[in-house]
């Protein structure tokens, strides 16, 4: 899949926990981490005639460790009164850091990769994906959901339409968003395997329904058993509308 970009948005770090690997070749399932509250950045397929937007964290496979991805769990929130019905599928992405499965010629070159529409592409994902699974495709990705509240609210937003191109790309999020707190666990039937490398985990969710699925941030710095890691890049989001897919949005420490 090969998609675009805009620009970079206001965000807070949201953490990818993992549990460690214990040797090569082992398979684990892994966590995005309890919710902290501070942000909520949306993330959904290009279906039904919106268009993508993407929203993730990084983590580190260690030298001398491949590991495959069995399944997981992230959190979220649906717009309040919605039915887990509404869920259509459910896509888990992987994708490299910059500037790895990119097209390097279209920016400005090093040291700070610029495009016409943000200002680096230092340390953002690739422009494709290196992994990916699609609950709407056949022996892909299973999925459950259940709700942890009915009434959830995130101090800061990533809605779609709130990411902007350069020079207007600090924005300073959509503000406060309250909705259901849902825990999507998903199964990978065809593990991914991953050799060692730093990437980026991208969950997606497409609902049938008006509304749309907000990415929530979990806690800063990682807490068992999440394993911490270095350097981490923080959370991201971005959404379609150039040629090819941009920078997205990291927090600094």
């Amino acid at each position: 899949m090969h998609l675009s970009g805009r620009a970079r948005a206001i965000a807070e770090a949201s953490v990818l926990t993992l549990a460690a690997p214990a040797a090569h070749a082992s398979f684990f399932f892994f966590s995005t981490g309890n919710p902290d509250g501070l942000m909520a950045t949306a993330s959904r397929p290009s279906t039904g005639g919106n268009f993508e937007i993407e929203s993730g964290d990084d983590f580190i496979i260690p030298a001398g460790q491949t590991i495959g991805i069995t399944g997981g769990t992230f959190t979220g929130l649906l717009p309040t009164g919605t039915s887990l019905g509404s869920i259509s599928h459910v896509v888990v992405e992987i994708y490299r850091v910059f500037p790895a499965d990119s097209d390097v010629g279209r920016t400005s070159g090093p040291p700070v990769f610029s495009t016409a529409n943000v200002p680096t592409r230092v340390n953002s994902p690739s422009d494709v994906e290196f992994h990916g699974r699609d609950s709407s495709v056949a022996g892909e990705l299973t999925f459950t959901a259940s709700i942890i509240s009915p009434n959830f609210t995130a101090g800061n937003s990533v809605q779609p339409g709130g990411i902007h191109p350069q020079p207007g790309q600090t924005t300073g999020g959509n503000g406060a968003v309250t909705g259901e707190e849902v825990l999507f666990s998903f199964t990978l039937p065809d593990p991914i395997d991953l050799p060692p490398d730093h990437y980026f985990f991208v969950p997606q969710v497409a609902l049938s329904t008006s509304g749309d699925f907000l990415w929530l941030s979990s806690f800063r710095p990682i807490v068992p058993p999440g394993t911490p890691f270095s350097p981490d890049l923080q959370s991201w989001t971005r959404d379609e509308g150039d040629r090819s897919r941009l920078a997205a949005h990291r927090d600094g420490h």
